[in-house]
């Protein structure tokens, strides 16, 4: 069954990376990067009571992503592997997700670190990160299992942005 599912953004995120070249591949090598979440006033009543967490999840649309292959070679990798096995912008539904931490509210605008999205990122939706919830030990981590430290240096480049 194949239909077409259509979202609308429900708000922009701000970050200080303007461009994608140079920007952190993860939240884990954004620590302490500041942003904000501009949620359009239409669904700032649905931020009653989000303060009282402090990280939240941004489900957004990776709209600077150019088409998708399903083998892909990921920013820390020469080998290639498969698109659900990776965490790439360009996929069959470029949607993303982070966790980052929430700073602070003014009205509808969220203030967030650990920010690893480019800016003018349309936002699709925000959840409430609970750690009893969303917390998992993993006993496996795949072809990344020893490159989590370089993932926290390694800044992203073209490879998967549209061209203008």
């Amino acid at each position: 069954m194949s239909q077409e599912i259509k979202y609308k953004p429900i708000g922009i995120i701000h970050s200080p990376f303007k461009e994608v070249d140079g920007m952190p591949i993860q939240p884990s090598g954004a620590l302490g990067v500041s942003g904000t979440v501009e949620l359009f006033m239409e669904y700032s009543a649905g931020l009653k009571d989000i303060d009282g967490f402090s990280h939240i999840i941004l489900v957004y649309h990776f709209h600077l992503s150019k088409g998708y292959a399903l083998e892909v070679k990921p920013f820390l990798e020469e080998e290639t592997h498969g698109i659900f096995a990776v965490r790439a912008p360009a996929r069959p539904n470029p949607i993303g997700i982070s966790v980052v931490r929430l700073v602070g509210i003014e009205d509808n605008i969220l203030h967030i670190e650990d920010v690893d999205i480019v800016d003018g990122t349309p936002l699709l939706d925000i959840k409430p990160y609970v750690q009893d919830f969303d917390w998992r030990q993993a006993e496996r981590t795949g072809w990344l299992s020893d490159k989590f430290q370089r993932a926290r240096k390694h800044k992203s480049d073209t490879r998967f942005k549209a061209e203008p």
